[in-house]
Parts: C-alpha cells; sequence; structure tokens
C-alpha cells in the first residue's frame, strides 16, 4: 500500500472544506473531490478524494497500477467521511475507478461523481484531466452579459443534439461525430445565418445511454467524451462567445440512473438518493431521486451548477423535470409517496433546494439565466424567493406549446370551435416570464415532425406551419426551436441519424428556412417583439374573438412607441378579400412581411408595400386598413 502523510496544498482537502461541505455552502467543493494533478514532496501526481461516509475502506484502482484493487488504500477524514489519497506518477488521461467495501464486505467498483472526464461509452471509467489553464478569449461577452436583464433582450434558442445535428461527411466510424471544435465552426456557421441569439445543448454531462439524450446522467462535472475532451467542449463555448451567440445546458438535479458504476447506492447505501423508496424512486422512469434532504447532496448539485458557469462559461442553465422534483407524488400512486410534514404534496426541501440555487447563481455570476421545465401551474416559478417565489429566470410556457400543437394539428373547418386555444395564453402571460417552447418533446414519439402535424395537402402544411411560427415569433414570450423544424424536417428526430439536410434540395424546404431567418431577423430587429414581454404595455389584441373566420390580429408595441408591429393571421385555406383590421392610428403602416411570397414556398399573393389607414370603423377602432388576406397567410405591418 501507498500512504501518504496529508500536508498543505491547493487541492486538498482540510477541516475548513470539510466543514463547508457537511454546511452544504462549499461551492468550489469540485476543486477538492475527484482527480486533481499535485505535487508532494517535489513528486508529481494526482491527489483523489471522495465522499463515501458509509463504506469500509475505499481504494483507487486504475490503468496506472494495473487495476489492483488493493495497492492504492485511502484515507478517511473523520469531519466529512471523504476519503483521500495522493498517488504519484498518475498522469494525464490515465483511468481509475474506486472500489469501495461496504459494511456487509462487498466490493463494488464507481466512477468518480466529481470526475471531469470519462472515459468514451460503452467504458464507464473516470480518466484523468486538467481543466486548468484554456485561454478564453470571451471578457468582453462575458462583461456584456452581466449587465443585461433578459426580460428586456431578444431571446431566441436553438435546441441542439449535437450527435444527431450533422454526422462528419469525412468519418468511416460508426458514431460518426462531430467533435466539439468541428461542431464548433459549422453550428456557429449556422445560428449566424439563422439569428438566433442562444443554443441550448442537450446531452452535455456525461451519460452512459445514447437513447436517454443525456437525461440520465452518471457524470455530472464531465462533458461526454463522445466529442472530446473538456477543453474541446471549453474551445466550442469560446468560439460561441466570440460570435455573440449564448450556451445554455440542459441541467438534470432531478433524478439519476441505477447503473452500477454510478452514484446509486454509492458507498453501499442509498448515499445521494433517498433510502425510503417512496422519496428515492420514480417508478415510471426507473431512476433514483436525490435527497434534497441531505446538505452535501444539495451541496454537490449546486456546486456543479457553478461548476458549469464558472469553468466553461456557460450562460443558462435549463432545468430539467422541475414539476418531479416540487410535487411527491408525481407519477406516484397512492402508497408510493409520503406527505410532507404539513400532510400535502410539496417537496418542501426541493422548494429550498431551488431557492438556493436561484439566489446564489445571480449573486455569483449575474446575468446568467435559470429556465424552469415546469409542466403545471406551480405559482412564482419566476418571481424571488422574497416574494414566496421559485426565483427562476424563465419558465417554459407548456400550456401555449400544448395549445398550440392542438390548434394546429386541427383541420381547419374544426379550429374556429377551438379558438381560444390561440388566444388563453395571453389570459395568464403576466403571470410569470415566459418561454415559449417546442422542443424536442414535441417531435418523438410518434408525435411527428412540426411539418406533419399540420393537416391538408403537402403544400397546406408548410403554409399552415409559416403561420404558425409567425404566431409564436410575434407572441409575448421568449422563444425556443428545436433543429429541423426551422426548415421543416419531415421525419421525427432520432438521435441516431442526422438531420434530413437533403430537404434543403426541395424549394419549399428552402422556402421555409428562409422565412424562419427573416422572422427571426424581425424579432431582433424590432424591440416591440421582445423588450416587454410578461406585461399587456408590450401586446395588444385588435381582433381576438373572430371565430368564424379563425383569423387573428394585434400589435406589439414599444416602450418608446416606435416601430411598432401589426400581425395578422389567416388559419384557414380562404382568401379573405378586402380583410378590413382596425388599427390604433392614423398612420401609414409598412408591409414588414408576407408569408404568401414566393420566396418562402408562397403562392405570391401581393400585399401592396405600405397602406394608409382610413377612417373607417373597424375592431371598436376609428381607422382600418383593407388589403387582400391569403389563404394561410401571415401579414406583419409596421408603424
Amino acid at each position: 500500500m501507498v500512504q501518504n502523510k496529508r500536508k498543505e496544498n491547493d487541492v486538498f482537502v482540510s477541516e475548513y472544506d470539510e466543514y463547508l461541505f457537511t454546511q452544504g455552502n462549499h461551492y468550489e467543493i469540485y476543486e477538492k473531490l475527484g482527480a486533481h494533478k499535485a505535487v508532494v514532496d517535489g513528486a508529481e501526481g494526482v491527489y483523489f478524494a471522495v465522499w463515501a461516509p458509509n463504506a469500509m475502506y475505499v481504494n483507487v484502482t486504475g490503468s496506472f497500477n494495473n487495476w489492483d484493487i488493493y495497492k492504492h488504500n485511502m484515507n478517511r477524514l473523520q469531519i466529512s467521511g471523504i476519503f483521500e489519497l495522493f498517488i504519484p506518477g498518475v498522469q494525464e488521461n490515465d483511468l481509475y475507478k474506486y472500489v469501495i467495501t461496504t459494511k456487509d464486505n462487498r466490493k463494488i467498483y464507481k466512477a468518480d461523481p466529481f470526475a471531469n472526464y470519462s472515459e468514451l461509452r460503452p467504458g464507464n471509467a473516470s480518466k484523468v484531466t486538467d481543466i486548468t489553464g484554456f485561454k478564453w478569449t470571451d471578457n468582453s461577452w462575458q462583461s456584456e452579459k452581466a449587465e443585461k436583464d433578459w426580460n428586456k433582450e431578444p431571446v431566441a434558442i436553438y435546441e441542439c443534439h449535437i450527435g444527431s445535428w450533422m454526422k462528419h461527411p469525412a468519418s468511416r466510424e460508426e458514431d460518426s461525430f462531430y467533435n466539439y471544435r468541428l461542431f464548433a465552426d459549422r453550428i456557429v456557421e449556422y445560428l449566424k445565418e439563422m439569428k438566433y441569439t442562444h443554443v441550448e445543448l442537450m446531452g452535455i454531462a456525461e451519460y452512459p445511454f445514447d437513447g436517454s439524450w443525456g437525461y440520465q446522467v452518471t457524470g455530472y462535472y464531465a462533458p461526454t467524451s463522445r466529442y472530446g475532451s473538456p477543453k474541446d467542449f471549453m474551445y466550442l463555448v469560446n468560439t460561441l462567445h466570440k460570435n455573440k451567440i449564448g450556451v445554455i445546458l440542459d441541467w438534470v438535479p432531478a433524478h439519476f440512473p441505477r447503473d452500477e458504476f454510478g452514484l446509486s447506492e454509492f458507498d453501499g447505501t442509498c448515499l445521494y438518493e433517498h433510502p425510503d423508496k417512496r422519496k428515492g424512486e420514480h417508478p415510471d422512469w426507473g431512476t433514483k431521486i436525490f435527497n434534497y434532504e441531505k446538505t452535501e447532496v444539495v451541496n454537490f448539485l449546486i456546486a456543479n451548477a457553478l461548476y458549469w458557469v464558472k469553468e466553461y462559461h456557460i450562460d443558462g442553465l435549463r432545468v430539467d423535470a422541475v414539476a418531479s422534483m416540487l410535487y411527491l407524488d408525481y407519477g406516484k400512486n397512492d402508497g408510493q409517496w409520503v406527505a410532507n410534514k404539513y400532510g400535502d404534496n410539496k417537496n418542501l426541501e426541493a422548494i429550498e433546494f431551488f431557492r438556493h440555487l436561484n439566489s446564489i447563481i445571480p449573486k455569483r455570476f449575474p446575468g446568467t439565466m435559470v429556465i424552469a421545465e415546469e409542466s403545471t401551474a406551480w405559482p412564482k416559478v419566476t418571481k424571488p424567493a422574497e416574494e414566496d417565489g421559485l426565483g427562476f429566470t424563465f419558465k417554459w410556457n407548456m400550456g401555449w406549446m400544448h395549445d398550440f400543437c392542438d390548434y394546429m394539428k386541427l383541420d381547419p373547418i374544426f379550429r374556429k370551435n377551438n379558438h381560444y386555444k390561440m388566444t388563453f395564453a395571453m389570459s395568464y402571460n403576466s403571470s410569470e416570464n415566459y418561454i415559449l417552447s417546442l422542443s424536442h418533446d414535441e417531435v418523438v414519439h410518434l408525435k411527428c415532425s412540426m411539418l406533419n402535424k399540420m393537416p391538408g395537402f403537402m403544400v397546406d402544411k408548410y403554409a399552415n406551419l409559416r403561420v404558425g411560427f409567425t404566431y409564436m415569433f410575434t407572441h409575448s414570450g421568449k422563444k425556443l426551436l428545436f433543429m429541423g423544424q426551422d426548415f421543416a424536417q419531415e421525419c421525427e428526430w432520432s438521435e441516431a441519424r442526422e438531420l434530413e439536410w437533403h430537404c434543403l434540395e426541395d424549394p419549399l424546404h428552402a422556402g421555409m428556412k428562409n422565412y424562419m431567418r427573416r422572422l427571426l431577423e424581425i424579432y431582433r430587429q424590432y424591440p416591440c417583439m421582445y423588450e416587454i414581454d410578461n406585461d399587456w404595455a408590450g401586446f395588444e389584441w385588435i381582433e381576438a374573438d373572430d371565430l368564424d373566420n379563425s383569423t387573428y390580429s394585434y400589435f406589439r408595441k414599444a416602450s418608446n412607441g416606435k416601430n411598432n408591429v401589426l400581425v395578422v393571421l389567416n388559419m384557414t385555406p380562404m382568401e379573405r378579400k378586402d380583410f378590413k383590421v382596425g388599427v390604433p392610428k392614423k398612420k401609414k403602416y409598412k408591409l414588414l412581411l408576407n408569408s404568401d411570397a414566393k420566396e418562402f414556398g408562397g403562392n405570391g399573393a401581393v400585399i401592396p408595400k405600405e397602406i394608409a389607414a382610413q377612417k373607417v370603423e373597424s375592431n371598436g377602432r376609428d381607422y382600418s386598413i383593407t388589403f387582400d388576406l391569403p389563404p394561410y397567410g401571415a401579414i406583419l405591418f409596421t408603424f
């Protein structure tokens, strides 16, 4: 055995580190736990530290000791239950695992919960790496971000899965993934062309099974090795920032998988998960639930959130499955859950976790978003803790998404009976800071692509989708769209194949891409489209009740009253000749966008470039404009 006396060293765990960790407030605990390069008595090597308080013994085994499970026995620190050991001679990229001897004398092999790098699946060992020393060149982006109020900024997010966005054309390997560096160049070209403000990356924290898309994490501190090294991932983020594109990561603090090498029963006991199965397991998902009652577990998660922001310069975290954390009975039947001390189904510890998380992130890293994927009517998700809220920056508007999809897939003859589905979201819009999301979840599992949700003949599907996307991008709320939908991919998404880029050889697909680029350009160009998203001061209905014709009209208002945008939508295949729209002022209304233009795949309906308002009453207003509204037409004017 190799034993080392503990010496003062930047990476070694001190008694103060132990104290902070047990209190749940060691926000840089990842700098101490895990595997870190160190020098002891002039010898270079790696310092290993792992939290396993209920283990009898912990050994380090790896490629550096021929996977001998007895050679390197770790020392226990009494305050926290952390085990530590410095091993000289261990080098970058060496593989390792912890061999934990449990109290009932079993030996279990575990990957490092704090590892910064992992072996490429199907291997699951941890990998020694040094994440320091990368030369960041995004200072201007970081400074600008810290000053931003994202509620008043344009936010148009492109949700992307790296492995299936585009396969590398020169690779002969089965996976043929772009690595982080090559992907950086390709994705920047696309995002800049299309005018997105942010990219949201799925499945970055290490995970074993491709089909989970990254939502069953085994390496919370390790960018997946599928696409390269941690510094390759830093290069990707840095490149996006240099091109003024923000980076959001999916983050999964709700649950983790049962894989034997992962967090499940880590030291032979339920260390990270709750020991009561009614609190510690998701019966529907077959996963383990974190124990938010345990300070060290909360510390593990909050430090992890801060880690991605500090070490990788991430601009936002989209928190997955928030509802499953907030409700003790989420996805459970009677007898499968335990009420809280007040007798109801609220998870009090998870609520406190979110308030802790959402108070510390903006304090340490101003301008960083934390976004809730919360699917219920839980109140005050985006209100601060002092107002009894959870403190998130934004919440996905799942109600809007369901109503939108339900409406758009209807045959137009039935839309008049469901007219309210497209107006209802504005009735509660001011209750939260919303993101309108059409995510990967809406285009998998036989739900069809967005294009094939649309009714009618093929040409009608494209027209439907253009008018639907116009409604989305002109409605109050920030935006998120999943990859492939902006050029009307026909097939459902699959992580096993790349997007249908060949579709762009077809004029209808190319027209949809051109349309979305123009729509995104208008969204970013006109402050009325984004600066007042959660207040009626930024949105006004002109006609919300035209059930018989299935038309909608409204305008978005800027705070200074300039360059407002008037939106008129026709959700039927019927042309509306001499369509009259009430307008707020006797002004000239300049055509901004016509979804039926031939360049977008439309029929080429002609709308006057400028229409002067006449003193003719309509929609309860003294003035109006008149034009021919094309079938499935979306028309935008500026005034």
